[in-house]
């Protein structure tokens, strides 16, 4: 036994205050480097007025971890001054502190401070031991740290190292006991030893009784494992005999279930390989113990086998009116896809097979695209199967993978066509342009075999690793945009473009469909509530900004929302009529613009036609010059292609300069600046080509351009107008804002008969190849004034004119 603690020796007497970090569980030890996570107040107060001042701290052990609030009288009095390496404060408000021991010290007086515990120490000194017995003891303590990392793996070779390079008794008593699970009281008794050769002796001690302790764990754990394994071993003996006893006795279960599957296998009706894989595997199963893992494998290949439609299909809608009446039920509009539907029901009726065409519907969010595909399927009578590619980036998910993987199934394509239970579906392949590419490989390269009439006929999906027939399926893909879509697959679609509704078709779609649905599914009655025809319109112009009628769907459905909330408040009242000018107490104030033509005639500025995503828009464009030295600026968030189109319709004034009555420098001089407003929404394409020629020239010769007037064409350097796209929404949006009268390529009129009559009586749509007829017709001149003027010749003196030359001439623009 350890005889009586001797008084420790203090350091000169000398005293310090310094602030107190009460610990929970845990003793630190001179020369020790510990992270503490502090959560109490007054120690995280301790801790920040220590990082304040000098960085020492008071670490000293609580007698009882379960005090929250500790006192003088729960504190040992011998603690260790510490320094704070590093402070880090945590989301949830505790504090992680990494603190170094440096020396040990006795508390002599502490004082309770409002927000943390001061504490008056005076730091212990140790005495230097140099002499055989200490080496001895050190020695006995190394070895026994050797043998106890030999059964405790967690300890590395470096720290064992680095134990064995401690000279100083005292520093290697500290670091041994600070890597050992010892009880809180003997480690605190270990702190308050001053005296290092009595502190060595009583750490010999602990480390003996630590490592017997382990050791007995060791054997505890070995004999747990032996009897574990010897558990595993009775229960595969014992379901060893169960199997024995099956086949000694008359029934047998999984006979039974073996002789089912064997039955459905012959019953159902599969192609010639399909079948013989199905035996093939059958066969295996049968040789497999029941509960092995290689036998569910091939029990569940065969179940896939069997249970997808091979030769089931639906029976085939003939009457081609009935389907025509049905696709006009379900929508409105949208001519082209209900016409090719129709066609290729006719070509059916003419001939007995016929692969289902690859339709890609590409259009605005909104317009149709998805609910067209049901339709479709309901006009043909065929079942309807839906795949979302929205993010779809493994192959794998459209062929499947091998049955190696643990966990393997089909692609989605043949799983969707199991849930069909038919193989001649119509089958949705949605938002196709959303695809992405990764290490896993391309799904959209994957869809090409699937979408071409010349290979999907042999689909082969490598978990199934057989032939399936998919040229019967009518694949219908939907998209946002062409350009996310492959161009090789591209290639094997047939595209038919949803440009959006116009607002006529808007207005029918609202009246004979959204009102009545919204009516019926918020509880109400056509005698509750009834919309007047400027009601919905005002609707769809202030309140929605689209090309399709989802966001038009929600509006209306908000109005109802809001009368059935009257209806159930007020009494007596029991009708509201929804005008256009009480829509925007329902709604609120309106959130879009209505596109309206200028108030007068400005120079330069001139209207163009633009084409977004979710239908045609109005596009002003502003020039104003200014001295300078001939610096053309254009703003407005403008792609590269638009400002091209800048430069050249400038390139285009500057050629006509003399006609246009400008001097030939005059870019010199001037600076000119192109904005196009909205400067927050990016703009791109060579179609306001003419509109910013028309801009600049009507800024430069101080004319203003016709505010009733909108215009769309690509400009040449030449002054050739080259034909644009979208033209239909571009014309409807200059009848929203008012225009009377546009100007469009010449080339571009073939697509006029898209527009709809109606709108075609209110707006005069002009043609032109060349740029000087936009000029002409856009610019306003006073009276008996002409916009082109004669070009003079420059004459060159006589005197430049070398000999036997003649005078060049500056080349003139007819």
């Amino acid at each position: 036994m350890l005889s009586k603690l001797k008084k420790p020796m203090s350091d000169s007497g000398q005293k310090i205050a310094l602030p107190l970090l009460p610990l929970r569980d845990v003793v630190v030890f001179p020369h020790m480097v510990v992270p503490l996570f502090v959560g109490r107040s007054k120690s995280v107060n301790a801790l920040s007025n220590a990082m304040n001042l000098d960085k020492k701290i008071l670490l000293s052990t609580q007698k009882n971890a379960g005090v929250d609030s500790p006192g003088e009288k729960d504190m040992y009095d011998v603690g260790t001054i510490g320094i704070v390496l590093q402070l880090l404060r945590l989301p949830d408000g505790t504090v992680k502190a990494l603190v170094e021991g440096k020396k040990r010290a006795r508390i002599t007086r502490y004082t309770d401070k409002e927000k943390y515990i001061m504490a008056e120490v005076e730091a212990i000194a140790e005495p230097d031991i140099a002499d055989t017995e200490s080496e001895a003891i050190s020695r006995t303590v190394i070895e026994m740290f050797e043998e106890y990392a030999k059964i405790n793996k967690s300890i590395s070779k470096d720290l064992i190292n680095n134990i064995s390079a401690i000279s100083d008794v005292s520093q290697l008593a500290d670091t041994v006991a600070a890597h050992f699970n010892f009880k809180i009281q003997d480690k605190q008794q270990l702190l308050e030893t001053v005296q290092p050769m009595e502190r060595m002796h009583f750490l010999f001690h602990l480390m003996q009784s630590e490592i017997e302790i382990y050791k007995m764990e060791q054997r505890i754990k070995g004999r747990v494992k032996k009897q574990m394994e010897k558990t595993q071993k009775d229960y595969y003996l014992n379901e060893q005999m169960r199997a024995i006893q099956k086949e000694m006795g008359a029934k047998d279960d999984y006979k039974s279930e073996l002789g089912e599957l064997q039955s459905r296998i012959k019953r159902k009706r599969m192609s010639k390989e399909s079948a013989a894989k199905a035996r093939q595997e059958f066969k295996k199963l049968k040789l497999m113990a029941p509960m092995s893992a290689e036998g569910t494998v091939v029990r569940n290949y065969i179940e896939w086998l069997i249970s997808l439609p091979w030769f089931e299909r639906s029976k085939l809608q003939a009457d081609i009116g009935q389907a025509e009446t049905i696709l006009e039920e379900d929508h409105y509009g949208l001519e082209k896809p209900k016409e090719r539907i129709l066609e290729y029901l006719a070509v059916q009726k003419l001939v007995k097979k016929i692969r289902g065409p690859i339709l890609c519907f590409v259009g605005p969010p909104g317009v149709g695209k998805t609910s067209l595909a049901k339709s479709v399927a309901r006009a043909t009578g065929r079942a309807f199967v839906r795949l979302s590619l929205g993010g779809v980036r493994d192959e794998a998910e459209i062929r499947g993978h091998r049955r190696t993987y643990i966990g393997a199934m089909p692609g989605k394509i043949i799983q969707s066509l199991k849930k069909a239970k038919v193989n001649n579906p119509v089958f949705c392949l949605d938002e196709v342009d959303k695809m992405s590419v990764d290490f896993r490989g391309d799904p959209s390269a994957a869809l090409l075999e699937v979408l071409d009439p010349e290979q999907n006929f042999a689909f082969n999906d490598h978990y199934l690793d057989v032939d399936y027939d998919l040229s019967d399926i009518l694949f219908i893909t939907t998209a946002n945009n062409l350009h996310g879509i492959p161009l090789p697959l591209q290639d094997r679609m047939e595209i038919i473009r949803l440009p959006g509704y116009t607002e006529y078709e808007k207005l029918h779609i609202a009246e004979g469909f959204l009102v009545p649905k919204q009516t019926e599914m918020n509880g109400l009655s056509k005698e509750n509530i009834q919309y007047t025809g400027n009601a919905i319109q005002t609707i769809i112009r202030r309140y929605t900004h689209e090309a399709g009628v989802r966001n038009l769907e929600r509006e209306i459905a908000s109005v109802c929302r809001k009368v059935a909330r009257k209806l159930t408040k007020e009494d007596g009242k029991k009708s509201f009529k929804i005008t256009a000018q009480s829509i925007q107490k329902h709604l609120g104030v309106p959130r879009f613009r209505y596109g309206q033509v200028e108030e007068k005639d400005e120079i330069g500025l001139a209207t163009g036609m633009a084409w977004t995503q979710v239908g045609g828009e109005l596009l002003t464009i502003e020039t104003v010059i200014m001295p300078g030295r001939g610096k053309l600026t254009v703003t407005g968030k403008l792609g590269e292609v638009m400002q091209e189109s800048a430069q050249a319709a400038l390139s285009y004034v500057r050629s006509r300069a003399g006609r246009l009555g400008l001097k030939k420098n005059f870019y010199k001089k001037v600076d000119i600046h192109v904005h196009i407003p909205e400067g927050a929404t990016p703009k791109d394409g060579p179609s306001a080509g003419i509109t910013m020629a028309t801009s600049i020239v009507s800024a430069l010769i101080k004319k203003p351009v016709r505010r009733d007037l909108a215009m769309t064409g690509e400009i040449t350097l030449r002054g050739r107008i080259l034909p644009i796209g979208g033209l239909k929404e571009k014309i409807l949006a200059a009848h929203r804002g008012g225009i009377s009268q546009v100007i469009i390529p010449d080339e571009s009129s073939k697509d006029l008969k898209e527009i709809p009559a109606k709108i075609l009586k209110h707006i005069e749509v002009i043609t032109a190849s060349h740029m000087d007829d936009v000029l002409s017709r856009a610019i306003i001149l006073p009276p008996n004034e002409t916009l082109f003027k004669e070009e003079q010749d420059e004459v060159i003196p006589p005197e430049l004119i070398p000999k036997g030359e003649e005078a060049i001439r500056p080349h003139q623009v007819n």
